[in-house]
C-alpha cells in the first residue's frame, strides 16, 4: 500500500469521526440528565421494594429480577419520551408489555397438573409498569402501585390461606370427576357394565373409561360428564361397587379442570 493511499484512508476515518463528541456532548441537557437520574433512581428503589418480598418468600424471579425489570422498562419509557414526547412514551410501553410477557411466561413452571409461578410472572408485569410510571415522570403513581403490589402480595395470603382451609362444596366446583374400580381381569367386562349402569342410575352419565392392565387384575377409570356433584352420593356408589363379586376395591376422585 502506498503511503499516499494510506494517509487517504486516515484521513477519511478522521472525517468521519470528526464531530462526534461534540455531538454528544451538544446534545447534553443537564436538566434532562437529572430528570432521567431521578426516574431511574425511582425505578430501581420500587423495583427493589418489590423483589425484596419475592425474595423473602424465595420465589424464582426475586430482587434482582424486579429491580431490573423495573428499571430497564423506566429506561425505555423515559428514552422514548426524550426522542418523540408522549407519543414515544405510548409506542414503547406496547414493546415494554409484550417483552415482559415473555419473561413472564419464563418463570411459569408446569409439574404434571400443578402450575407454578402465576403468581410471580404478574409481579414482575407489574414491576414493570411501575418502572413505566416512574419513566414517565410520575413518581407518585409509581409509589403508589408499588405499594399495592406489595400489598396484595402480603395481606392477600392470609385470605388465600382461609379460603383453601375452607370445606369444599363438591357441588359448586368445577372439577373433573372420576370413578376408578379395580377387579380382577375375568370379570372385566361385566364390572365395566356394572359400573356404567350404577352411575347412570344415580345420574352421572359416563363421558369416557379407560382401562389399565395390571397383572391379572383391571383399574376401570369412569371420568363423569360435566354435571353437579353430591359427595354422599358418589360414595354410596363406589360403596355399592366395592361389594360386588370381583371388584377388589372401588373409589373416586376430583381434580381441578384446566
Amino acid at each position: 500500500m502506498s503511503h499516499c493511499h494510506y494517509t487517504q484512508e486516515l484521513t477519511g476515518i478522521h472525517h468521519l469521526t470528526d464531530g462526534l463528541p461534540m455531538t454528544a456532548l451538544t446534545h447534553f441537557d443537564a436538566q434532562e440528565f437529572l430528570n432521567t437520574f431521578f426516574s431511574l433512581f425511582v425505578a430501581l428503589l420500587l423495583g427493589t421494594a418489590i423483589g425484596a418480598e419475592r425474595q423473602y418468600r424465595q420465589r424464582n424471579a426475586g430482587l434482582r429480577t424486579n429491580a431490573l425489570v423495573a428499571l430497564g422498562a423506566s429506561a425505555f419509557v423515559d428514552l422514548g419520551m426524550r426522542l418523540n414526547g408522549n407519543p414515544g412514551a405510548t409506542q414503547v410501553l406496547a414493546y415494554v408489555a409484550s417483552g415482559v410477557g415473555f419473561l413472564g411466561a419464563g418463570v411459569i413452571l408446569k409439574e404434571g397438573t400443578n402450575i407454578r409461578g402465576l403468581n410471580t410472572a404478574a409481579t414482575i408485569w407489574c414491576s414493570a409498569v411501575t418502572g413505566a410510571f416512574a419513566g414517565a415522570d410520575h413518581p407518585v403513581e409509581a409509589a403508589l402501585l408499588a405499594a399495592f403490589i406489595l400489598g396484595g402480595n402480603t395481606f392477600l395470603r392470609p385470605l388465600v390461606t382461609l379460603i383453601e382451609r375452607a370445606p369444599i362444596d363438591e357441588s359448586a366446583t368445577e372439577a373433573i370427576y372420576e370413578v376408578h374400580v379395580t377387579a380382577v381381569e375375568t370379570k372385566r367386562d361385566a364390572i365395566r357394565d356394572l359400573l356404567i349402569e350404577k352411575l347412570e342410575a344415580a345420574k352421572y352419565p359416563v363421558g369416557d373409561i379407560e382401562e389399565l392392565d395390571r397383572d391379572d387384575e383391571v383399574e376401570l377409570v369412569a371420568t363423569l360428564s360435566p354435571s353437579s356433584v353430591e359427595a354422599d352420593e358418589l360414595d354410596a356408589v363406589t360403596a355399592e361397587l366395592a361389594a360386588l363379586d370381583g371388584v377388589l376395591h372401588a373409589t373416586w376422585s376430583s381434580r381441578r379442570s384446566d
